[in-house]
This record gives structure tokens, C-alpha cells and sequence, in this order.
């Protein structure tokens, strides 16, 4: 299957739509009455009142989010390889997106990360930009506003404001303006936002938004130790693929090099944003999925051994499919 992913043919795309609903038959075969959907945050935060009651079945829900996944997968796809980031083009990145995103029942459903990936996405092609760019001022600008509008919709999201200044530090050198244009992109939202609050005299609900900011780090997480069991395939795929990287690192292009030490750095934000999450959800993990995604997919491309790849990526969904059931 890996082999086939490595080019590009329109029969794969087929394939992922079908591999996308395959991963997820364990929820369709067992789905609850009810779908509850976590975007009270945004609603506070919009001053917008809303009916608590779902307005979406179990199989509609699930159904809709298995779509935004693959456009997703699909544009993720195409940024990797129009940014040339693995070493021939194809389906891979889409493919490696789609099993990544499929690792908890938790990433099936409509959720504010869900939503937030097409934004994470959308940053990272500007920020990829970054150093072939002359001037990347309005570049930091938009990757602001994008950061802000996710901020908006799930609020973890503000922690990745830092890779801004991160991919200005690896690809260029230090120009003061580029550095507040981010920041700038940034407040220009929660600008008008804070005049809507303003308008309507909830100045102290403003302020009350950036509480979570002051959240200490999570020691507890209610994850239990079959999700851990099931982290153990990526977790080799993961070494594997920064040994391959390793490897290859002083071989690659420089820009390809800067890709990736800022895609990681986006990685890692990514997983301890969930500080500014009061009560833990696994689904916030979603956000990991496209930086995560690339890495897994940069092993993919490069191994050479396809008796080990091919065994090594069944395995891998073969755990995924009996810890989803079990």
C-alpha cells in the first residue's frame, strides 16, 4: 500500500476516501444515541446564545468530520509537495494525515481542533513561504490573524503564535518590523473582537478570556493505557523517521532542513498547548496531526527495505482498528 501511495494516480484517491470511512467503522458500528458538540467556548466567546441540543445525528456528525478530514488530508497533500518537502511527490502525506487522525475515537467526531487544522494547515504553507520570500512582513501579518481566528474557535491555539517568531529565527535574520507584524496580525482581530465585547458593556468577560494563559501544566491526564499501547507504533515510526532524517540532514536542501526543525517546533507546541485547556479532551491532540504527519511520512518516502515499511505500516493500523474496538 505504501508503494502505491509514493506516486501520484487518481486511483488513489479513491482509496483514501474509502481507507478514511474504513478507519473509522469501529465508531459507525457502535455509535452512541448522542454526539454532544464542544463549541460552548466560542459561543461565550462571540457572545452568541445557542440551543444546547445537538442539531446533528451520530452518523451525521461522524459523517461530516470523515469529509473535513479528507479535504484536509487533500490540501495537506498538496502543500507537502508543491513545498517539495519528501523526496518524490504523491499520496503519502495525505495517507499518513488520515491514519494519524485516526489513532482515538475522540478524532472522529466534530471538533474545535478538527475545525482549527484547516488554519494550522493554512499557517503552515505561509510560514513555509517564509524563506523564499524578499519581504515576509505581510506573510507574519496573515500568520497572525490566522493564529487569532483559531484562537477564536478553540483556544489553545494561541500557543502557536511562538512559531512565528521561531520560523523567523530559522529562516531569516532579524528584521524588528517582520517580528511585530506577527503580533500586529495577531491584535488586529482580538481588536474588533474586544470592541464587540466593549459594545456590549462585557469588558470583565474580555479580560476573563485570557485566564486559561495562566493555567499551570497538566501532571494528570485521563488517558487510558490502551491509548498509550496504541501510541506505541508512531512512537517507532517517529524514531525511525528522525533517524532517516539524521541521517540525510546535511544532504537535504537548507530550506528542507528549516522546514523541518520548524515543523517540529510546531509539533511540540502543539502538544503542550493543552496547558490552556482547563478540562482535557483527546481530541486536542488532532492539532499534532499535520506537522506529526509530515515526519511520518517522511520515513515512508525514504525507507528502503519494502518487506519492513509495508509490515510496519499494517501493524500499525491493524493496532489502530483493535484498540478503537477494544
Amino acid at each position: 500500500m505504501i508503494n502505491l501511495f509514493r506516486n501520484i494516480h487518481p486511483a488513489n484517491l479513491l482509496i483514501l476516501v474509502v481507507f478514511a470511512f474504513f478507519m473509522r467503522i469501529s465508531l459507525f458500528l457502535r455509535l452512541p444515541e448522542e454526539l454532544g458538540f464542544e463549541f460552548f467556548d466560542i459561543y461565550d466567546r462571540l457572545l452568541i446564545n445557542v440551543p444546547p441540543e445537538p442539531w446533528l445525528s451520530p452518523v451525521g456528525n461522524v459523517v461530516i468530520a470523515t469529509i473535513l478530514l479528507l479535504i484536509q488530508a487533500l490540501w495537506f497533500n498538496r502543500i507537502i509537495n508543491n513545498h517539495s518537502l519528501l523526496s518524490k511527490q504523491g499520496y503519502l502525506p495525505a495517507l499518513m494525515y488520515i491514519t494519524a487522525a485516526s489513532l482515538f475515537s475522540q478524532f472522529f467526531i466534530i471538533s474545535p481542533p478538527l475545525l482549527c487544522n484547516f488554519l494550522l494547515i493554512w499557517m503552515m504553507d505561509k510560514l513555509l513561504k517564509v524563506g523564499k520570500a524578499p519581504n515576509a512582513m505581510m506573510i507574519m501579518f496573515d500568520a497572525g490573524m490566522i493564529i487569532a481566528l483559531g484562537t477564536v474557535i478553540y483556544f489553545p491555539f494561541i500557543v502557536l503564535l511562538v512559531i512565528v517568531w521561531l520560523s523567523l529565527l530559522l529562516y531569516r535574520s532579524f528584521n524588528w518590523r517582520e517580528w511585530l507584524s506577527g503580533l500586529l496580525g495577531f491584535l488586529t482581530i482580538f481588536f474588533f473582537i474586544g470592541v464587540y465585547y466593549y459594545w456590549y458593556d462585557k469588558v470583565d468577560d474580555f479580560i476573563q478570556l485570557w485566564r486559561p494563559l495562566t493555567n499551570r501544566f497538566p501532571t494528570v491526564f485521563q488517558i487510558t493505557n490502551d491509548d498509550y499501547l496504541a501510541l506505541i507504533p508512531v512512537a517507532i515510526i517517529m524514531v525511525l523517521a528522525s533517524l532517516q532524517l539524521q541521517e540525510n540532514f546535511y544532504r537535504s536542501f537548507i530550506s528542507t532542513r528549516r522546514a523541518f526543525q520548524m515543523l517540529f517546533f510546531m509539533f511540540i507546541l502543539t502538544l503542550i498547548s493543552i496547558y490552556t485547556k482547563a478540562n482535557f479532551s483527546i481530541y486536542h491532540f488532532l492539532l499534532a496531526v499535520p506537522p506529526g504527519a509530515v515526519l511520518l511520512a517522511y520515513y515512508f518516502s525514504n525507507a528502503k527495505k519494502r518487506w519492513f515499511y509495508e509490515s510496519l505500516f499494517i501493524i500499525w493500523v491493524i493496532s489502530i482498528q483493535y484498540f478503537l474496538f477494544v
